[in-house]
């Protein structure tokens, strides 16, 4: 059994290749959908290998791009360099010290995928309510808390352990002692939704 290094969240690897493509073929309208507009300066938080962050960076004025895992980053910077993008930071760090990695104010922190496996989640709200400008906004986008085996992609049960997923109201509970408020609830489809704060 391997054991994941310190501060790596339960649940939250990457997927093989493949299937994150056919899980969010439009990363884009997911990033529109959840308010990621123009001219918004955004943080990618456990940003991976920058699936979102190559689509952060087409819209956003700047992105940045935090992970603990330097080789996800390397994937990210990869990815971006072959997109001639280059509006974007990479910082290897813990996402419950953001304002430590990045103190500069951000307008929208989006995470994808993560927000289950976070042991700590009042603690990363905290992180991401002083990350953020008045009015910023804190998209968490995450599975449905349904059965792994009803999610299938590519013919094979994808996703988090069953026992990790979690709904819209253990995300809100997790976040609203921050201080952020919840502005909204969106579906993701096929199996992901989106909770939508706002400072």
């Amino acid at each position: 059994m391997t054991t994941k290094p310190p501060g790596f969240f339960d649940g939250t690897e990457m997927p093989t290749a493949g299937w994150w493509e056919a899980l969010w073929p439009d990363p884009a309208g997911v990033l529109a959908k959840v308010g990621v507009k123009p001219g918004m300066d955004v943080i990618d938080l456990c940003s991976g290998d920058g699936w979102f962050t190559l689509q952060i960076a087409k819209i956003a004025r700047h992105v940045v791009a935090i992970d603990i895992d330097p080789h996800f980053l390397d994937v990210a910077r990869q990815r971006l360099s072959e997109n001639n993008v280059s509006n974007c930071d990479f910082v290897v760090g813990d996402a419950y010290k953001i304002t430590e990695l990045w103190p500069s104010p951000v307008d929208f922190v989006f995470m994808a995928n993560a927000f289950h496996g976070v042991p700590d989640r009042a603690r990363l709200a905290k992180s991401v309510y002083d990350a953020l400008k008045p009015s910023g906004l804190f998209a968490v986008v995450n599975w449905h808390p349904r059965p792994r085996e009803e999610t299938v992609i590519l013919g094979e049960p994808r996703g988090p352990r069953t026992e990790l997923r979690i709904g819209p109201q253990a995300v809100e509970a997790g976040v609203t002692n921050s201080g952020l408020k919840l502005k909204t609830v969106l579906e993701i489809p096929p199996y992901h939704y989106a909770s939508i704060f706002e400072k």
